[in-house]
């Protein structure tokens, strides 16, 4: 079994979807030890936006139409995507920045969301090609989201869910920890909670 554990937040240690990512993949760990983790930093180790040439590795192209440089970025798409399709489980840290995710998470999404690997077209519409694995969600606000009169202004939970579902992943839960910007006393309880939400859910995310 392997975990995809993919972190965004620029914030480093200071960062509660860092925290709760570890305490999430931790939880997992516990129930199946033996699991390998495949971990990317997408803040520390950026991967650069999607241009032109880069997304021309997503199709068959004759290399020498490319530096050196391109090549490379064609070689770090493929890995990302290699990395997703061998995963049973992705835990993706996604704090919100502005309603919606990070830039860093998107560029990741940009590079696995490939036609002929995550997904196809059919005469019918698209299919989903990565099947048969559940993702969990780190989701970190620091207002409150969840309820009714804001909820329009979530592009950030509804955006990944609708991304994974197209890819095929349709087995999506969330840890969610809202109101982390309103005082010690309320993040310390928003914390807590999740880190429970993240136990019940590594059980879940095991399940045969």
């Amino acid at each position: 079994m392997q975990i995809l554990h993919l972190d965004s937040s620029v914030l480093g240690d200071a960062s509660a979807s860092r925290e709760l990512t570890l305490h999430t993949v931790d939880a997992l760990l516990q129930q199946h030890p033996a699991a390998r983790t495949v971990y990317r930093d997408l803040a520390a180790d950026p991967i650069a936006h999607l241009t032109g040439p880069i997304a021309a590795g997503f199709r068959s192209q004759d290399p020498q139409a490319f530096g050196a440089a391109v090549l490379a970025e064609h070689d770090r798409s493929n890995a990302l995507v290699g990395e997703l399709l061998d995963s049973d489980v992705i835990v993706i840290g996604a704090p919100m920045y502005n309603f919606s995710v990070p830039t860093q998470l998107k560029a990741w999404v940009d590079r696995v969301t490939q036609p002929g690997r995550t997904f196809r077209y059919t005469e019918t519409g698209p299919i989903g090609l990565t099947q048969g694995k559940r993702a969990i969600i780190v989701s970190t606000r620091g207002g409150l989201y969840s309820e009714p009169t804001p909820h329009p202004m979530d592009f950030q939970e509804a955006y990944l869910r609708a991304v994974l579902g197209f890819m095929g992943i349709r087995e999506v839960r969330t840890v969610r920890a809202e109101l982390l910007s309103r005082g010690p006393e309320l993040r310390r309880q928003a914390l807590e909670a999740a880190r429970g939400e993240a136990l019940s859910l590594a059980r879940w995310a095991l399940a045969a």
